[in-house]
């Protein structure tokens, strides 16, 4: 996640004019120089603009996707980092939405449904950061944490059926026999 971009500052104007003093010469050459200089700031602002601009637009879309994927999970809007760029506009240059990653207590199997669904959340975007692969990976180890869960409380729920059939077997029958056979 990238919280701000830095870029080259724009160059300052020449000694020779900041002060007003200098040689005739010095200042000529300033002047001459000037108009190019000029583009060539320009040129580089521009350049910077567009940067920032392409950077806007992949956070914003990077987190449109968390969000369109993490459903009633996400417990933010997304939230933004800005960059100002050379003509005062404000550029997103990163992003978070926050997400439930919490298990859902007493219920294993709506964990696991909802770790899938935040697992897909965090890599919903064309390219996760290494923070969508940790949040992925956590949400993995809950999905396997709650089937650890399911299969103890399937062998328990097991275990309890077998020993209630081993009791009734060993109990003597009492009751009617059907004889329509």
């Amino acid at each position: 996640m990238i919280r701000s971009v830095s870029f080259p500052a724009v160059a300052s104007p020449p000694a020779s004019l900041q002060n007003g003093k200098g040689d005739a010469q010095a200042a000529t050459q300033d002047v001459k120089s000037g108009p190019n200089q000029q583009k060539a700031d320009l040129d580089q602002q521009q350049r910077e603009i567009a940067t920032l601009q392409a950077r806007d637009r992949e956070v914003r879309t990077h987190e449109a996707a968390h969000l369109a994927a993490a459903g009633g999970y996400a417990s933010s809007g997304a939230s933004f980092a800005y960059t100002r760029g050379p003509a005062g506009a404000l550029y997103a240059t990163g992003g978070e939405v926050q997400i439930d990653t919490a298990p859902v207590s007493g219920d294993p199997e709506a964990t696991i449904r909802k770790a899938e669904t935040v697992r897909r959340a965090a890599l919903a975007p064309a390219s996760p950061s290494d923070q969508d692969r940790r949040v992925a990976a956590a949400a993995s180890r809950m999905a396997l944490d709650a089937q650890m869960q399911l299969s103890l409380q399937s062998r328990k729920g097991s275990d309890a059926a077998a020993r209630y059939a081993d009791h009734q077997s060993d109990a003597p029958r009492h009751g009617l026999i059907d004889q329509r056979a």
